[in-house]
């Protein structure tokens, strides 16, 4: 039986949990960031106001907690667009929906992803207040940030973004940083991750890598950026990149220049996304990054208007599942075409992908990237795939190390005495143990260099 409207709503085959990433503003931002594909899905609702509606606000938190009635936390997660363009009140409102419509007992944490440079002492003193985690959008250094992440005029937007980090210091609130891998950065994973570390101080990093799908027809617009007159809607199509677009392989560089400087100095101190799902992977438990997961299909986008869609990476016509205005929530979740939508990513792999020794750290990718060959020409390899036999490859060996120790019941930060105990009898022009091809003295024997 199902009660779409009452404290509680059950239906059988029900997830007892679930992510909705909720857009209030649409894809409306105030920054115009180059590879931001989800500027353009504002020509979804032509004629819009790309404000979430309070009515529809209340339909949603009230059924977002009655679908979670069975789960001990349930997480309200706000991402844009950029979601402070709708000011504070609605976050208040948001606040007050949630106490009143939770269960007893039900614990319920705030989340919102953000460019930063919208807030001041007032947001500061609301987020702490409330408990909100904030993640907070940063590519790197201000040459690699100021790349692609430009605002309207084309300016740069690393001194504003800085600002806005200072005051959720100023104001202890809890935060971490997303950073997106692409071709101005790609090169220079060491010294993105330690700027973010050492000069940010973050704990709390997620590595995204910028992969922007084009056809012949849609490339010539794209290498422009998604934002401004004359876009493309972007959707998953066509088997061509952008010059922004991260390597097929360097990304993996990336990761591994990334995790040799981490492995040595940070586990345990700094929680790196990829690493945490990859030890997960190796210690026979399921990791936190969807794309690595055997299936998905719980991860879904919610626009301003009400509309579902199967994930944030298919906000188009052909996966809009519904509106939760007119069904309810849970009843769109477990639709079959959702239910269908998430095992294709485990039933379409290729025969190269299910003979991949790695395959169960990467189960093949988002599916969103799967527009490449094997070797012998099947399709629907992941564009990133020498990126990850790279990097799962690589990471092998401590990845073992760690899972042994936890079994142990030892700590996986006592790898790290090993890798001092290697170093130290590491002559200074031995080749760097991170394969690079560069000498120790010069890669990652060197003093991390400050920014």
């Amino acid at each position: 039986m199902t009660i779409t409207d009452g404290p509680v709503l059950t239906m059988p085959g029900a997830p007892v949990a679930f992510h909705v990433m909720a857009k209030p503003t649409g894809a409306i931002c105030n920054l115009d960031c180059e590879y931001c594909f989800f500027l353009s899905k504002e020509m979804l609702y032509p004629g819009s106001r790309f404000r979430m509606a309070a009515e529809l606000q209340e339909t949603y938190i009230r059924q977002l907690m009655a679908a979670h009635a069975r789960a001990p936390e349930v997480t309200v997660a706000w991402q844009g667009g950029e979601p402070t363009m709708m000011g504070l009140d609605f976050f208040r409102r948001s606040v007050e929906l949630e106490r009143e419509h939770a269960r007893p007992g039900q614990r319920v944490l705030n989340t919102i992803q953000t460019n930063g440079t919208l807030l001041d002492d007032e947001w500061g003193a609301f987020l702490a207040e409330n408990g909100f985690l904030v993640g907070i959008s940063i590519d790197g250094p201000r040459e690699l940030h100021d790349t692609y992440r430009v605002d309207k005029g084309g300016k740069p937007t690393f001194d504003r973004v800085i600002r806005g980090l200072d005051v959720l210091k100023r104001h202890g609130v809890d935060w971490n940083v997303l950073t997106t891998i692409h071709a101005a950065n790609g090169e220079h994973g060491r010294a993105v991750y330690t700027f973010l570390r050492d000069e940010l101080g973050a704990t709390f990093i997620q590595f995204i890598p910028i992969v922007e799908r084009a056809t012949e027809q849609t490339l010539p617009i794209a290498e422009a950026g998604w934002g401004g007159p004359g876009r493309p809607l972007y959707i998953q199509d066509g088997n061509l990149v952008t010059h922004r677009s991260v390597g097929p392989g360097q990304y993996g560089r990336f990761m591994i220049d990334v995790f040799e400087e981490w492995v040595r100095r940070d586990i345990g101190t700094v929680y790196v996304q990829m690493f945490d799902t990859a030890l997960a992977s190796f210690h026979g438990e399921p990791g936190g990054m969807c794309v690595h997961a055997e299936t998905c299909g719980q991860q879904v986008a919610l626009e301003h208007t009400g509309d579902l869609y199967s994930c944030d990476h298919y906000v188009e016509p052909g996966y809009l599942l519904g509106n939760i205005g007119e069904r309810p929530l849970l009843e769109l979740i477990v639709l079959p075409q959702q239910h269908e939508f998430g095992q294709a990513k485990r039933d379409t792999l290729t025969r190269y992908c299910l003979d991949c020794e790695v395959r169960f750290a990467c189960n093949g990718g988002c599916p969103k990237d799967r527009f490449a060959a094997t070797p012998d020409g099947e399709p629907g390899l992941h564009y990133l795939c020498p990126s990850y036999k790279d990097f799962f490859g690589h990471v092998t060996e401590p990845m073992r190390a760690m899972s042994g120790l936890l079994r142990a019941g030892r700590p996986p930060a006592d790898l790290m005495a090993s890798y001092a105990s290697a170093d130290a009898r590491r002559g200074r022009n031995d080749p760097c143990p991170c394969a690079s091809g560069r000498k120790w003295k010069r890669c990652h024997g060197a003093a991390p260099q400050a920014s």
